[in-house]
């Protein structure tokens, strides 16, 4: 069964910047509560991380089903794959 991140430097690049968004806005807010800074700043900036987040994994959602799942000869690791996107997409976190 295929596995792993993008294969095309372009798509990896996409993707690590765009997890080191998500890291620069956790840094940001572990320094607005250290600094106890106003709730509503701290949450708007939370909300920046689950949006830079949500941006990462639709974009690993994408590569998966562009290359793994459509590369896959073998029906049995298919029928795998889709299960496991099924669990994946039922642990949806809403705020």
């Amino acid at each position: 069964m295929p596995k792993g991140i993008p294969k095309d430097t372009s798509s990896k690049r996409s993707l690590l910047h765009r997890f080191k968004i998500a890291r620069g806005h956790l840094d940001k807010v572990i320094a607005m509560v250290e600094n106890d800074e106003y709730c509503i700043d701290v949450i708007n900036q939370s909300l920046a991380i689950q949006s830079a987040l949500k941006s990462a994994n639709q974009a690993l959602l994408k590569n998966h089903l562009e290359s793994c799942v459509t590369e896959s000869k073998d029906q049995k690791s298919v029928k795998k794959m889709v299960s496991e996107l099924i669990k994946v997409i039922g642990q949806k976190q809403t705020v």
